[in-house]
């Protein structure tokens, strides 16, 4: 049972513990139409970041996800990896060393994951 004396070390007040809202992280342009917002990187390069891709952009090249995978989750829009087109609302698992070129017809908001970096 956590006591009044241990709620600095759980929850909220737990070292470690973080948060950011994106009105507080200036966005990144990483590809034409494309920008990263870093919300939290972790000791062993895991990361979590919110990314937009504006109407008609698409990624430069193939987005290689090295050294581990990425996890993506469609906020709002359609996202396309080049190949198929997801809904807001869908979650993606890419595996290391797979591929796709990210990109969007009407514009997205995606929230990434990579665990591993």
């Amino acid at each position: 049972m956590i006591t009044n004396g241990d709620l600095a070390s759980f929850g909220p007040n737990a070292p470690g513990y973080v948060w950011k809202s994106t009105a507080d992280v200036e966005p990144i342009e990483v590809s034409r139409g494309i920008t990263v917002q870093l919300l939290w990187q972790g000791d062993n390069g895991g990361k979590a970041a919110v990314t937009t891709i504006e109407p008609g952009a698409i990624w430069v090249g193939e987005d290689l996800h090295d050294p581990g995978p990425e996890e993506v989750y469609v906020v709002s829009g359609v996202f396309n990896d080049g190949v198929n087109d997801y809904a807001a609302g869908t979650f993606l698992h890419a595996p290391a060393g797979s591929w796709h070129v990210p990109q969007s017809t009407e514009g997205c908001v995606l929230f990434l994951f990579y665990p591993e970096g």
